[in-house]
C-alpha cells in the first residue's frame, strides 16, 4: 500500500499492485485496474517514487547465513 493525499486533504492508502495508470491532467489521477480513480495532491513523480519504494520493500530477499 502507498499513502497519498486526496484533494480535500484526507490521506488514503492505495494498493500499489492495482495501479494501472498515473496521469497529470493537470491534477494527478491514479486509476486502478478496477476502474476506480483518485485525484491526489502529490505530483506524478512522487506517486511513481512511492510505488517504486513499495515494490523494493516487498521484493527484498532475505539472505540466511548458516555456519
Amino acid at each position: 500500500m502507498i499513502r497519498v493525499t486526496k484533494l480535500n486533504g484526507s490521506p488514503i492508502h492505495v494498493n500499489a499492485e492495482l495501479i494501472e495508470t498515473i496521469a497529470s491532467t493537470p491534477d494527478v489521477v491514479i486509476t486502478l485496474t478496477t476502474g476506480t480513480k483518485f485525484i491526489v495532491e502529490e505530483s506524478e513523480e512522487q506517486v511513481v517514487q512511492e510505488v517504486i519504494r513499495y515494490h523494493r520493500l516487498i521484493n527484498r530477499r532475505v539472505v540466511i547465513v548458516r555456519n
